[in-house]
């Protein structure tokens, strides 16, 4: 018989906030003592690493990876810029878009331990954040581009043209780092938010004393103001506001993009 009871485990859990499986162990290993598996807990970082969970990971470090016609992007996130600019964190992001890219999004599976080791180093909470992956059809160009800050990826985009160039691609990719479209088209917006925003900016413009016969013509107005700021082909271009991207664009195509920030 153990030395303690499902009592004790339950108190342990909710003084340390560990899961019951580790709460066990340290009882297990301390005879049922219940100071000496509090202090056996921390001295084998268990209950900080714990209680890190709890914390906000808002910061972190973005990687993006080209491999062929794949691109990949990953955020790892942390909670302090000092973790995230240190060179074990910002290696091991690029090894994990690195693994995405050649073996696909569940590759990020393979990185638990890496990431446990990484806690117990940093002493905080670290997780995957978003991950995504591009692949280019044959006939169409696969591109990214990374917004370095202090050592650090922080802002990464990925895209895929059909009838583009490479180099079309990297300016519309760095475009989308400093833009940050949350659409590629108008129709890809969803109609409640569109809806929405249509009744707010009717409201907006009836509080503003503007005439009832010409409120249709005024909410449409600045609807499309609403969408420029959205919608990637209707932006205009970041290096040519004369230009829409879609102008840019010529006769290519934008198959599709993925943009991931820190925290993200």
């Amino acid at each position: 018989m153990p030395d303690f009871t499902a009592k004790d485990v339950q108190a342990l859990r909710q003084s340390t906030g560990v899961g019951m499986l580790d709460a066990k162990k340290a009882l297990e290993a301390n005879a049922g003592d219940m100071e000496a598996a509090v202090q056996w807990l921390r001295v084998n970082g268990i209950s900080q690493a714990a209680k890190r969970d709890d914390r906000e990971a808002a910061e972190g470090a973005v990687a993006a990876v080209r491999d062929g016609n794949v691109a990949a992007l990953v955020s790892l996130r942390c909670e302090t810029d000092f973790v995230a600019k240190s060179a074990d964190f910002v290696a091991l992001v690029d090894e994990i878009a690195a693994r995405v890219a050649a073996d696909g999004t569940e590759a990020t599976k393979g990185f638990d331990d890496d990431i446990d080791k990484l806690r117990t180093t940093l002493k905080e909470n670290i997780s995957i954040g978003t991950v995504c992956r591009l692949e280019a059809a044959s006939g169409q160009v696969v591109d990214t581009y990374l917004h370095r800050q202090a050592d650090r990826g922080v802002n990464a985009v990925a895209i895929v043209l059909d009838g583009g160039s490479e180099e079309l691609a990297h300016d519309i990719a760095i475009h989308i780092a400093f833009a940050k479209p949350s659409y590629l088209s108008r129709e890809d917006v969803p109609a409640a938010e569109v809806d929405a925003e249509r009744e707010t900016i009717a409201e907006i413009s009836r509080n503003e004393g503007k005439p009832e016969a010409a409120l249709e013509k005024i909410t449409e107005g600045r609807l499309n103001g609403w969408f420029k700021e959205r919608v990637l082909l209707e932006q205009p271009y970041a290096r040519d506001e004369k230009q829409t991207v879609a102008q840019l664009l010529g006769g290519a195509t934008v198959v599709e993009f993925a943009q991931v920030l820190i925290g993200g």
